[in-house]
């Protein structure tokens, strides 16, 4: 028998369908469980990948939430059978480290996309360098931001950003609302591109860094790449896994 840990939103719907799920399966702690199931949305499914990070255990979302791309139809009947037959995908995060004006540095995982946005004002200034060598000395706009795979039909499609196959080895490094170069559209990288963003005149033009949902304000350069030695391990229906799903995002 699968054991089994429950985790959910604080939405009363995720909360509820807990409290139904532990009726029928039990509820083991994490680090005692074969799978977690994760209720909620997209949100609360990028929240658990991040906290259940050092226990490489795989993770099964149900839809209780507003938005579930990464999640499963939500089903209390035949949970053991459907994780039993449930298809793996295997992602791996970025990684950020920010330098603040103050002097302040970061570092932060983001399993989606890493983005800048303008915190003022005045439109954003930004230097774009990849593997050290300046690709664009000026890139004036609302902000721009690098996404995975498994990130780019969320905020990178809705920036106007590619969606790309899973299996892709590729970064999507994508500029929200550019004003010059006007008509840029971004680039696609090698997965093993190290991307530095370098805030021009930051007092004028704040900008702030966000990596999922951790935020820094006054930011004077960023970098970002792949960390190939976190792995997060998503479970899916058969059929319904993030290549399907991305392949038809794109006939929506």
């Amino acid at each position: 028998m699968l054991k089994i840990a429950f985790l959910a939103s604080r939405a009363p719907v995720a909360q509820t369908a807990r409290a139904a799920l532990i009726g029928r399966y039990g509820d083991a702690r994490p680090e005692d469980a074969d799978v977690v199931v994760a209720l909620g949305g997209d949100g609360f499914m990028l929240h658990s990948l991040h906290e259940l990070v050092d226990l490489d255990i795989p993770v099964y979302g149900m839809n209780r939430g507003t938005i579930g791309f990464l999640m499963n139809d939500y089903g209390e009947s035949e949970l053991i059978e459907r994780l039993e037959a449930a298809e793996q995908e295997v992602i791996h995060p970025l990684s950020m480290h920010a330098q603040c004006r103050d002097g302040q540095s970061y570092h932060a995982l983001a399993i989606n996309e890493i983005s800048l946005l303008r915190s003022g004002p005045q439109a954003a200034k930004l230097r774009i360098k990849v593997d050290d060598r300046q690709r664009l000395e000026e890139l004036v706009c609302d902000g721009a931001l690098v996404a995975t795979p498994a990130g780019s039909t969320a905020y990178n499609y809705s920036a106007h950003g590619p969606i790309l196959p899973i299996g892709a080895d590729v970064l999507a490094l994508t500029p929200i609302a550019a004003f010059r170069p006007r008509r840029w559209r971004g680039a696609l990288l090698p997965s093993d591109a190290r991307v530095r963003f370098e805030v021009q005149d930051p007092e004028k033009r704040p900008v702030m860094a966000h990596a999922d949902s951790d935020s820094f304000a006054d930011i004077d350069w960023v970098e970002i790449q792949i960390e190939r030695k976190i792995s997060h391990k998503i479970l899916f229906d058969p059929g319904h896994g993030l290549e399907e799903r991305l392949i038809s995002e794109q006939f929506a």
